[in-house]
């Protein structure tokens, strides 16, 4: 058997989202923005792509801006929105996607911006009291926190960021790229100025993604060249893309209950397989339902002679997962978000992430398997 667990690294296209894309791969190959009927009829797909995204995610068309993904819109919002504004103070954690602490970092050390790390607790959940006093003792500031984290899956309670945001005048992105597609967002009631999202991370295409940009909010241009996108981002459009992207989020919509049900039951049963036949074994971030993304389970292994080898043996398995501390990722570094948590780094960790293709008879195999590896037998 294979088993597929790392979707919150990518997950599989859709049949129904492929079957969206073909016309624009096969037959659609005017570029759009040529005026005759060939790139007239591209340009419509590209901005009736827009108007469906945008109504699912209640905002107007024209805050939708289409990116590579989720790094290229985190970078553009980040960047430019400190420059454009003259930001001088961002305040992120040390446990965000490495497109937003790695840039701001950059900035940092290039003199452009000082950047305040908000504390975060032993599960990855954000001091709001600490984020409120970063935000009252320093000038207009830039805040980017995650909705979800990739790693641990931790919720933010984004609607009381954003209201902290709005109390003092500060400028609210959040990487919503691991929360896209799988729950109803509303970005006018999170008040958030910048989101971000990729395709690929709820069955759309690769390469793909959006930056939502406030109507409240102007920041230049990131990439020149061109006036695409509204002169915000220059360069052909991935037509294809775009219409693979709207059509995925929209049978996201679709069909949210009944996944979420589906990949929740999948994720509880792990756990508490897990629990029943490995002891020892400990959880990273939440795991509540009203606390975590209902598609990760980061797991916290006791300690092995052959831990270094799980991910390896798993695969070999022919179970696909990811790797979290440096015993088990095969990184001289390890994870910088268990590292964040103060997790226990010695011990292997793996991040297991479910789909709507999940089933629970795979979900055995992986505890079977686990158990198997650990030596520890399955109770009857």
């Amino acid at each position: 058997m294979k088993v597929y667990l790392d979707n919150a690294a990518t997950t599989p296209l859709d049949k129904e989202v492929l079957n969206a894309m073909l016309p624009s791969l096969e037959l659609d190959y005017g570029n759009p923005s040529s005026i005759h009927s060939f790139g007239r009829k591209t340009r419509s797909a590209i901005e009736n792509s827009r108007k469906t995204i945008a109504k699912l995610l209640n905002v107007t068309p024209a805050e939708i801006f289409f990116t590579s993904g989720g790094t290229e819109a985190d970078n553009m919002a980040i960047v430019r929105s400190i420059e454009t504004h003259g930001i001088k103070h961002a305040i992120s954690t040390e446990i965000e996607h490495h497109a937003v602490e790695h840039t701001l970092k950059i900035l940092q050390d290039q003199g452009k911006v000082k950047v305040s790390w908000v504390k975060v607790d032993a599960k990855g959940n954000v001091d709001l009291g600490h984020l409120e006093e970063l935000l009252r003792s320093n000038e207009k500031s830039l805040v980017s926190l995650m909705h979800a984290n990739n790693e641990l899956g931790t919720l933010l309670p984004v609607s009381a960021v954003g209201e902290l945001c709005e109390k003092y005048g500060a400028i609210f992105h959040s990487d919503t790229v691991q929360t896209m597609g799988h729950y109803p967002i509303d970005l006018k009631a999170m008040k958030v100025h910048f989101a971000t999202c990729a395709a690929h991370k709820f069955h759309g295409p690769k390469g793909v993604g959006f930056l939502y940009i406030s109507n409240a909010i102007k920041i230049a241009p990131f990439i020149y060249g061109g006036s695409q996108e509204r002169n915000m981002r220059g360069g052909t459009e991935n037509v294809a893309g775009i219409v693979g992207l709207a059509k995925a989020l929209e049978l996201c919509y679709l069909h949210m209950d009944e996944h979420q049900k589906h990949i929740q039951s999948l994720k509880q049963h792990m756990k508490s397989s897990l629990e029943k036949n490995i002891p020892g074994i400990k959880f990273n971030g939440e795991t509540a339902a009203d606390k975590s993304l209902y598609t990760v389970l980061n797991c916290s292994f006791p300690h092995h002679p052959d831990a270094e080898m799980l991910l390896f043996n798993l695969d070999i398995a022919g179970i696909a997962a990811s790797g979290g501390s440096a015993c088990s990722s095969g990184s001289n570094q390890g994870s910088h978000v268990l590292k964040g948590i103060g997790a226990d780094m010695t011990r292997p960790s793996v991040r297991f992430s479910f789909s709507k293709y999940n089933t629970m008879e795979e979900i055995d195999f992986v505890v079977n398997k686990l158990t198997e590896l650990f030596k520890i037998k399955v109770n009857a």
